[in-house]
């Protein structure tokens, strides 16, 4: 949390109702701020925070910075500010004070009268890969990707809308035979893309596209084409496409089989000057000896390397304001989001028809899309990217303290990652409410996993390329969900001890989508020893430091509650009553200054009573990765229309995902044509 924010918060926190007469702002918070904050802000030439606060004269000098006014209204909705050592405002000043600050919000939205712009952005690894195999409907992958870290054995069919009790499943990490399966000989991926901090390796600030990537992506899309696996039995388009056909051979012939391709790998229709370019292309190679199929491999590889098929971008507007996205831009953003690929040609055809916007027939395209076996694109990029999951492949604990995670070559590690993602996909698959996410009665446990939990050996080894797992029901509930499983619990300790500052951070950012500010540069990390002194303290108790400096207090008392809440689970998930030392697991805090609780089941008591909030940062993730940018305060009033009718229909992951693609900002642009061109 900014510096800003905190005194910014405790200057108005004292407010009282204006008169009907007189703005609240001239009344009340004008004067505030000369009275408590500008002498760090503004008076004397001091700016901290570079805030200056006497320029906020007027309501209309706030309200032009949405972002800020949203900062608060989160900060009093979650019990932030003020510190717990300040004086605190009656329940009916806060309630006036968020009204109107709610107010200066859709003020601000409407003052701008704009949706945040969707940035141009070429396709990320993931997504180029799965563009290509559906283009060219091969029968086999592109190149291996690493980055999927649950790979499917035959059990996933979200047609059926039921996951099975038993089923098999792997993970890259577990060794190179996870990468064994049938693919394009000689095709090598380019680098793996990314994650943005609190954000997904589809952003748009992320994803450009140098010259050495471009030559990357000219010589990526020869390999494809010429691959010796790249034949009749791989592409199912060979005959229709590349086969040479009876009589004689024409441009005209060419742009016959071109027009659909094109209009598939661009995802719009392709206009006459773009079909002569590229059959002219052909009809150059064939005319200088170059056999048919050979020449239209050419012309495939140049479709996609051109920039029409790498970019997703949406069309400039002749003005500023807010224009409907047309079918066919829409068609594109909601295959990217659900499939991570181009739109099929059901897609295409209803945009084509200018049907595809139409609420009745875009939610049914939606509801054909989550049975489609290509949402398991869907599963395999946002859960593990919002859980953050990719870090527990270099968590390493201590091999002397923990000799029981590691048998033969492989970590149990591997076997906990699978746990939370199997259920993120029953949860979909299932139409579960996504409050299933926090607190199960079931979850997927593996033969090893199942010792591990219950006495923290590793049971009986299998085989690597493949793990059993089953449904099982849990009468604990200190165990499942995304947060008290043991992936989480690793990832989040370091190689001898829990690091509930980590796991603090990791909850503010996952489950409440509100990541703290970095740490200062000068505060020292706490020892990962304790000294002779501190060896009979709890963990709590040694981090006490950090919370005596003024500039740490205010985060500590943001995070620390949320850290120790799971601080009874050690740093490879197992369950502790006590340390090493014998003093006793403290776990008990407060969620928003609301909801006490004293163990992690008491906790997750607390965030269900805060389901809506939960249930708003869930979706705002969504929306941040469906439109590869990150949610803005003008995403605000969308979000919660998002979140009031996902509530209604009983929190459900499917409404959800209806209703990120039926919202405003989804179905939206705001892109105007640059002044200068």
């Amino acid at each position: 949390m900014s510096p800003f924010r905190s005194i910014l918060l405790l200057a108005i926190l004292p407010i009282v109702t204006a008169t009907a007469e007189e703005p609240a702002f001239d009344a009340v918070v004008a004067p505030l701020f000369r009275e408590n904050c500008v002498q760090c802000h503004g008076q004397d030439g001091k700016v901290k925070g570079k805030i200056n606060l006497l320029e906020l004269a007027t309501a209309d000098d706030l309200t032009a910075d949405p972002e800020l006014i949203q900062d608060i209204i989160f900060a009093l909705e979650d019990g932030e500010m003020p510190p717990e050592d300040e004086p605190q405002p009656s329940a009916h000043q806060k309630k006036l004070l968020l009204a109107e600050l709610e107010k200066l919000l859709r003020t601000a939205a409407e003052a701008k009268k704009a949706i945040p712009t969707t940035p141009i952005r070429r396709m990320n690894r993931f997504q180029y890969s799965n563009a290509v195999e559906d283009l060219f409907e091969l029968n086999v992958r592109v190149f291996t990707l690493p980055e999927k870290l649950l790979r499917a054995h035959g059990y996933f069919d979200p047609a059926s809308e039921k996951m099975p009790k038993q089923l098999k499943a792997g993970s890259r990490p577990l060794g190179k035979s996870q990468l064994i399966e049938e693919r394009l000989a000689d095709v090598a991926p380019f680098p793996q893309d990314l994650r943005a901090e609190h954000g997904y390796d589809n952003q748009g600030d992320h994803l450009s596209l140098s010259p050495l990537l471009m030559e990357s992506f000219l010589q990526l899309s020869r390999s494809v084409v010429e691959s010796p696996d790249f034949t009749r039995d791989t592409c199912r388009i060979w005959d229709e496409f590349f086969a040479k056909p009876e009589g004689e051979i024409s441009q005209e012939r060419v742009r016959e089989r071109l027009r659909p391709f094109l209009t598939r790998a661009f995802r719009k229709p392709a206009d006459d000057e773009l079909l002569d370019r590229y059959s002219g292309l052909a009809m150059a190679r064939i005319a200088s000896g170059t056999p048919f199929t050979e020449a239209m491999k050419a012309v495939a590889s140049a479709a996609i390397a051109s920039p029409k098929f790498l970019y997703l971008y949406d069309g400039a507007a002749p003005t500023d304001a807010i224009e409907p996205l047309d079918d066919f831009e829409l068609a594109s953003r909601l295959s990217f989001f659900l499939w991570g690929s181009i739109p099929d040609k059901k897609l295409l055809d209803l945009a084509a028809e200018e049907k595809l916007s139409e609420p009745d027939i875009l939610a049914a395209e939606v509801d054909r899309m989550l049975r489609d076996g290509r949402v398991k694109r869907f599963c395999d990029s946002f859960p593990g990217q919002w859980l953050q999951l990719d870090r527990i492949v270099s968590s390493v604990p201590d091999p002397e303290m923990h000799p029981e995670f590691y048998f033969a070559k492989y970590r149990a590690s591997m076997h906990m990652m699978l746990e939370p993602l199997l259920l993120f996909e029953t949860v979909l698959i299932e139409n579960r409410p996504i409050l299933d996410l926090i607190d199960p009665d079931f979850s997927y446990r593996s033969g090893l996993l199942k010792s591990w939990y219950r006495n923290g050996t590793k049971g009986k080894q299998v085989a690597a390329t493949t793990i059993p797992f089953e449904r099982v029901a849990l009468t604990d509930r200190r165990e499942g969900g995304v947060i008290t499983n043991a992936a989480v619990m690793t990832m989040t300790s370091n190689a001898t001890r829990s690091q509930p500052i980590t796991r603090g951070a990791w909850l503010l950012s996952v489950i409440f989508n509100d990541p703290p500010d970095p740490p200062p540069a000068d505060v020292p990390p706490l020892p990962e020893e304790p000294t002779a002194a501190d060896e009979n303290l709890t963990l709590r108790e040694r981090l006490d430091d950090h919370r005596e400096r003024a500039d740490c207090r205010g985060c500590h008392e943001q995070i620390d509650p949320l850290g120790f809440a799971l601080e009874n689970y050690g740093p490879t998930g197992l369950w502790r009553d006590e340390y090493e030392n014998g003093r006793k697991v403290d776990a008990a805090g407060m969620l928003f200054r609301r909801h006490s609780f004293s163990n992690p089941i008491e906790f997750k008591d607390a965030i269900l009573a805060e389901k809506e909030r939960f249930a708003r940062a869930f979706a705002g993730h969504l929306l941040s990765f469906a439109l590869g940018r990150g949610a803005t305060a003008n995403d605000s009033a969308a979000l919660d229309a998002i979140t009031a009718n996902t509530a209604a229909d009983g929190y459900r992951m499917k409404r959800l995902l209806k209703e990120i693609v039926t919202s405003e900002p989804f179905l939206y642009k705001s892109n105007p044509v640059p002044e200068n061109r």
